[in-house]
């Protein structure tokens, strides 16, 4: 199936041309991290992890959110979701790729990757971490290749894919919870110290990450005619609408807890992040309260189903990750830093190079996405015919 990357359309070949374009411009400016050290970034001794570990925390979610695909699917032979599933799964596989590369610029030598398999420390989470996510990465690579081709010969898939599906299923499930471990294992950050952030992290994945594949396969329809179908996206809104509900009861449940038990270490982060510090409001407020606004602005879309079946569905949908993705890819690293453990408050902003090397990240998770959807596509137009 590989030859179908050759054939495309010129705009098809423009595309890929950008990606490699801006991936060779960010990649500029990660050698000149690599050469001048992190300190080229706005991470500093009180603030250890940046943008690089929020964009890795964002994109275990989205990996993980395959599993909406999934379930219903296989579980509960749900088979709208037929046509849309490798979609699902080759994300899965382009995130997994993407958290692999921001955790290796966050090192800042990508040598001391190689410490984490010659010295293992099984009593690190993060040790395991890794372990779920090669793992998760493995099985998607496999269930999306063999059951895609074949369809592609149109018969039914090994009977061996079914396990490795079930495991997916529980593996998905893992890679977030694990994720959110590193954050709420660690006692002197009041904003992570929950026993629900695990919790948190799913419901947030479950509603972000099936939204940003509903806005992807609106442009892909849009540019090659491959239609998902009205009832599986209809279903997916559905779901993302109770995961949104859920992750947004998830929030407020912090907030009661934090005021009215009036624990100042709880209640600082959450209010620096909303009320900045000395009366003055931080950088980072405005994109909260943002999120905010478009949080309820996307639920009040998506709620009365037959807002969420017409034309708002995209917008609803945007605001919805972009308040996600505030939440979980800026707010959790800045609010867990804040005020620090000697009560001091460290600012912390991402510099230019910082923000560029994430770009790049970024271009090649497009990359990976647009060569495996790019082949999904071209068997899916061979067996059952719609334009391209």
């Amino acid at each position: 199936m590989l030859e179908k990357l050759f054939t495309g359309s010129k705009y098809y070949y423009l595309w890929l041309l950008f990606l490699v374009c801006v991936i060779l411009g960010c990649a500029v400016a990660y050698a000149v991290q690599l050469q001048t050290g992190l300190g080229v970034t706005g991470m500093n001794r009180d603030v250890s992890w940046g943008l690089y570990i929020s964009q890795f925390t964002y994109f275990v979610g989205v990996a993980a959110s395959a599993v909406m695909l999934v379930l219903p699917a296989y579980f509960h032979h749900y088979v709208k979701f037929k046509r849309m599933i490798i979609f699902g799964e080759f994300m899965a596989v382009a995130a997994v790729v993407m958290c692999a590369l921001f955790i290796v610029v966050d090192l800042g030598q990508p040598q001391r990757m190689a410490n984490v398999m010659l010295h293992p420390t099984p009593n690190s989470v993060m040790f395991y971490d890794m372990i779920v996510l090669i793992g998760y990465l493995c099985l998607n690579i496999i269930i999306g290749w063999v059951t895609l081709e074949a369809e592609r010969l149109e018969v039914a898939p090994p009977k061996w894919v079914k396990p490795l599906v079930y495991l997916s299923v529980i593996w998905a499930f893992s890679i977030h919870t694990v994720t959110a471990f590193l954050y709420a294992g660690i006692p002197g950050r009041h904003y992570w110290l929950t026993a629900i952030m695990a919790a948190r992290f799913l419901s947030s994945a479950f509603c972000s990450g099936p939204a940003i594949l509903l806005l992807l396969l609106f442009v892909v329809r849009r540019l090659t005619g491959f239609d998902p179908g009205k009832d599986a996206i209809k279903t997916l809104a559905t779901i993302i609408v109770y995961a949104m509900c859920i992750n947004v009861f998830f929030y407020c449940l912090e907030l009661f807890t934090s005021f009215y038990s009036n624990i100042p270490g709880h209640m600082e982060p959450i209010m620096f992040l909303f009320n900045g510090h000395g009366g003055e409001l931080a950088w980072v407020s405005y994109f909260m309260w943002a999120a905010v606004i478009m949080a309820f602005a996307s639920l009040a879309l998506l709620i009365p189903p037959q807002l969420r079946t017409s034309k708002f569905l995209p917008l609803a949908l945007i605001m919805l990750v972009l308040a996600s993705w505030i939440d979980k890819g800026l707010g959790l690293l800045i609010g867990g830093f804040t005020p620090n453990m000697y009560e001091g408050f460290t600012p912390y902003m991402p510099t230019c190079t910082e923000i560029t090397v994430a770009l790049g990240v970024y271009a090649i998770g497009l990359l990976v996405l647009s060569l495996l959807w790019k082949i999904a596509l071209c068997v899916k137009r061979d067996v059952n015919n719609f334009c391209d």
